[in-house]
C-alpha cells in the first residue's frame, strides 16, 4: 500500500496546473514540473528565484499587501501576467491559498495559463464589434439569458432583460413574425435565420439567427446572434430595385466578358429574342448573333474599353431567324478586376417606320411644292396669254350647236377630240369644257405638240429625273403630273411622234406612265382633250398615227366650224378684238363702221378667228379715231376658199408671219414685236420661223 504522503505528492506533481509555494519574502520554495516547464527553467534553477522574477509587475509593497490579504482571507483569486525565462509574457489566472507547514507560513498558488482563451475572447469581442454581431444564450432549464455587450449595443439596451423573448419581439415592426420564430425554436427546435426591420425611425434591419441545443429530443438551450445588416440590406434592396428596373425595361441589356460570354442579361432578352433561360445561361454572343465573329468582337470590345462608350445601329436576330433594327449603346464596366461590355439595345422598328413615313411625307410635300410652283408658273404664263377663256363670243345658230356639244360632254370625264381648221378657237373650246367640268378647281394644262422639239416632247409631257439624259441637270415635273386631278389639252395632236404615241395610249388606258430616268410608275387621274387641224384618218393610212390611239381620243368628237360658216359672229368678234387692242395701244376706238363690218363679213377668213384678231390688231395700230374705218389694213382679195385651197396651211402661216414681221420691221419679241401681235410665245414664234424657213432677206425684200 502506497503511503498517503506519496499519493499527495504524486497528485501535486501531475496536476495540469502550475503550482508554486512562496514564503513571506516571496522566495519560491517549491514548483511542480508543469510550472518550471512552462517558465522554461530547470528544477534546480527555479528554487533560486522569487515571485519578482516571474511577475515583473510585483513590488515588495504589493507583495506584502497580497500576503496580508491571503493570510487574512485564506484564499484570493486574481489575474496576472507572468514572464518565462526567455522573456516572453503570458496571461494567467491565480488561485492563492494560505497555509502553514512545520510552523512555516506559506502561500500556495495554483496558476492556470489563460493566454489562448484570453486571446480568443478578445478576438471574439473585437469581431463582434467589427461585424455588428451580438451573441446570446438562453437556458430553458433554469431560464437565465446571457448576452454579449455588442448584442446590447445593437438594440441600444442597457440590461440583458431588454433582449428577453417577451421584450425583444416588440422592437420589430413585424412583432408577430418575431414571436413565431422564437416560439418555433423553443417548442419545435426550428432553427431560423431571418432579417427583421425595427420599429425605430429611421428603421434598421437586424439579422436574427437562432439554433437549438437538444438533450435527447428536448430543447434545453438556445444559442443565437443578432447582427445589424442595415447597410447590406439597403444595398441589397437597391440592387433588387435596379434588377427589377433592368428586367422590366423594354430595352435588351447584355453584360458580356471579353470572351463574349454572358455575365448578366435582362428578362427582356428572353421575351424579345425567344430563347429559354437555360439556353442563354450557357450561350455566347456568337451563338445568338451569327453576324458577330471573333475578329469583330475582339476589335469591338477593345474599342469599348478604350473609348468608354460606343453608339451604333445594328440588326438583332431572334431565335426564329427574324430580324429587327436596334440602336446599341455599349459601355465599359470594370468589376472584380475584369472588363465587361454592358450593351443597352433599343428596338427602333417603330422609329424607323416613323422616319420612313416622315421621309415619304417630306418627299410628298417637296413634290407637291414643286408641282404647285410649276402650276403657278404655268398658270401665270397662261394668264398672260389668255384671250377669252371664260367667254366665247357667239351669235350664230350653227356655232351654238358646237357649244351645246361642249355643255353635254363637260360634266363627264370623257376624252374629247376637237377638230377643225387652224385658227377656229379649238383652245377656247377646250377651256370651256374644263371650266364647266368637275375638275375646274384643278389646272387646265396646255401643250402644243407642234411647237415642241421631238427630242424634248417626252420630257415635257412625262417629266424626267436629273441625269436622265445630257442636259438634264435637275428633276423636271411633266405636264401630266401637273394636270393630275385636272385636264390636259394636247393641241396639234397629229404632230406627236409615232414613237411616243404608245406612251400616251398607256396613260389613256391605264392612267400611269414612267418618267425618263425614273424607277417607279406614276399614277395620274387626268382628263385628256386633244385637238388637231389634220385628218387623222389619212395619217393612220400613212402609218404616222396609231389607229388604237385615234379611237381612244375620238370618244367624243367636236368639230369646230370655220369662221366663214358663222359670219353672224364676225361683227361681235371684231368689236371684242377692237376693244381689247384699243386698250392695249391706248387708242380711243369705240366701234366699227358699217362699211368695215360689211367688208369683214364679205371676207372668208381662211385663217379664221386668229386671222380676224390679227387683222383688227393691225388696224388699231395703223388707224386712229373713235370709229374703225376700212383702210390699207383690209385684205385686197376676197379670201375665198378657192384661193386658199391652192395653198397649204403651212404656206398660209408662212405668208401671214412674213406680213407681220414686215410690219414690225423684223422685230419678234418685246413691245410691239411680232410675237405680241400674233399672240404667241416669242420662243414658239422663233421655232415656227425656223420651221417655215423664213429668212431675214425674205422679210426685208422690196
Amino acid at each position: 500500500m502506497i503511503p498517503e504522503s506519496e499519493v499527495k505528492e504524486w497528485l501535486v506533481e501531475t496536476l495540469p496546473y502550475e503550482v508554486l509555494w512562496m514564503d513571506e519574502e516571496g522566495r519560491i520554495l517549491y514548483a511542480n514540473p508543469k510550472c518550471y516547464s512552462r517558465l522554461g527553467y530547470k528544477k534546480s534553477e527555479i528554487l533560486t528565484l522569487s515571485i519578482f522574477d516571474i511577475n515583473t509587475t510585483a513590488t515588495k509593497e504589493s507583495w506584502q499587501e497580497h500576503w496580508n490579504t491571503v493570510k487574512s482571507n485564506h484564499t484570493h483569486y486574481f489575474k496576472a501576467t507572468h514572464k518565462n525565462k526567455g522573456g516572453k509574457f503570458y496571461e494567467v489566472e491565480v488561485f492563492a491559498q494560505f497555509f502553514s507547514n512545520n510552523r512555516k507560513n506559506i502561500i500556495c498558488a495554483i496558476v492556470n495559463d489563460i493566454t489562448d482563451s484570453s486571446f480568443y475572447k478578445n478576438l471574439l469581442d473585437k469581431t463582434e464589434t467589427i461585424a455588428n454581431v451580438g451573441g446570446w444564450k438562453l437556458n430553458l432549464q433554469d431560464g437565465p439569458l446571457i448576452t454579449t455587450t455588442e448584442a446590447l449595443k445593437i438594440f441600444n439596451a442597457q440590461e440583458t432583460e431588454a433582449l428577453a423573448p417577451a421584450n425583444i419581439i416588440h422592437r420589430f415592426k413585424d412583432s408577430e413574425k418575431a414571436k413565431s420564430l422564437l416560439r418555433g425554436v423553443m417548442r419545435k427546435a426550428a432553427s431560423y435565420d431571418e432579417v427583421l426591420e425595427t420599429k425605430e425611425n429611421p428603421s434598421r434591419f437586424i439579422r436574427a439567427v437562432a439554433r437549438p441545443v437538444l438533450k435527447g429530443d428536448k430543447v434545453y438551450k438556445i444559442l443565437g446572434i443578432y447582427q445589424d445588416v442595415t447597410e447590406q440590406q439597403r444595398k441589397e434592396n437597391a440592387l433588387q430595385l435596379y434588377k427589377a428596373v433592368i428586367d422590366n425595361a423594354e430595352d435588351l441589356i447584355y453584360v458580356l466578358n471579353r470572351k463574349g460570354e454572358f455575365f448578366h442579361y435582362s428578362e427582356s432578352v428572353i421575351k424579345q429574342l425567344g430563347y429559354r433561360k437555360k439556353e442563354l445561361d450557357t450561350a455566347t454572343i456568337f451563338d445568338i448573333d451569327p453576324s458577330v465573329n471573333q475578329d469583330w468582337w475582339t476589335s469591338h470590345f477593345s474599342e469599348v474599353v478604350e473609348k468608354g462608350s460606343l453608339r451604333f445601329e445594328w440588326l438583332v436576330v431572334r431565335k426564329d431567324g427574324t430580324k429587327f433594327p436596334v440602336d446599341i449603346t455599349a459601355n465599359h464596366l470594370r468589376f472584380n478586376n475584369e472588363d465587361y461590355n454592358c450593351a443597352v439595345i433599343r428596338n427602333v422598328t417603330d422609329r424607323k417606320k416613323r422616319d420612313l413615313k416622315l421621309y415619304e411625307a417630306l418627299e410628298e410635300i417637296k413634290s407637291l411644292k414643286e408641282r404647285l410652283e410649276s402650276e403657278n408658273e404655268y398658270l401665270q404664263e397662261e394668264i398672260s396669254h389668255r384671250i377669252n377663256a371664260s367667254n366665247i363670243v357667239c351669235k350664230s345658230d350653227d356655232y351654238a350647236k358646237v357649244l351645246e356639244q361642249v355643255n353635254l360632254v363637260a360634266p363627264t370625264d370623257t376624252t374629247v377630240l376637237i377638230t377643225g381648221e387652224s385658227g377656229t378657237g379649238k383652245e377656247l373650246l377646250a377651256s370651256a369644257v374644263h371650266t364647266n367640268s368637275l375638275r375646274k378647281d384643278r389646272p387646265l394644262i396646255k401643250v402644243n405638240c407642234a411647237t415642241l422639239p421631238k427630242e424634248l416632247i417626252e420630257s415635257e409631257l412625262f417629266g424626267h429625273k436629273k441625269g436622265a439624259f445630257t442636259g438634264a441637270v435637275a428633276d423636271k415635273v411633266g405636264k401630266f403630273t401637273l394636270a393630275d386631278g385636272g385636264t390636259i389639252f394636247l393641241d396639234e395632236i397629229g404632230e406627236m411622234p409615232i414613237g411616243l404615241q404608245s406612251k400616251l395610249l398607256r396613260v389613256l388606258q391605264e392612267g400611269e406612265f414612267d418618267e425618263l430616268g425614273g424607277t417607279k410608275t406614276i399614277k395620274v387621274d387626268v382628263r385628256v382633250i386633244a385637238a388637231t387641224n389634220r385628218k387623222l384618218e389619212d395619217m393612220i393610212k400613212e402609218g404616222t398615227f396609231r389607229e388604237d390611239l385615234y379611237y381612244r381620243l375620238n370618244v367624243f368628237p367636236i368639230y369646230n366650224i370655220p369662221l366663214r360658216d358663222r359670219k353672224e359672229d364676225i361683227p361681235l368678234l371684231a368689236q371684242f378684238f377692237l376693244e381689247k387692242y384699243s386698250a392695249k395701244a391706248g387708242k380711243a376706238f369705240k366701234r366699227l363702221s358699217k362699211k368695215t363690218v360689211d367688208a369683214l363679213i364679205a371676207y372668208n377668213f381662211p385663217g379664221n378667228i386668229r386671222e380676224l384678231e390679227n387683222l383688227i390688231e393691225r388696224a388699231v395700230i395703223v388707224e386712229s379715231g373713235t370709229t374703225l374705218n376700212t383702210g390699207s389694213w383690209m385684205p385686197t382679195d376676197s379670201g375665198t376658199t378657192e384661193d386658199t385651197e391652192l395653198l397649204t396651211f403651212e404656206e398660209v402661216q408662212r405668208r401671214h408671219i412674213i406680213t407681220v414681221l414686215k410690219h414690225t420691221k423684223g422685230k419678234v419679241s418685246g413691245k410691239n414685236g411680232a410675237a405680241g401681235i400674233l399672240d404667241m410665245n416669242a420662243k414658239t414664234l422663233f421655232a415656227r420661223i425656223n420651221k417655215l424657213g423664213i429668212k431675214k432677206e425674205t422679210i426685208f425684200r422690196d
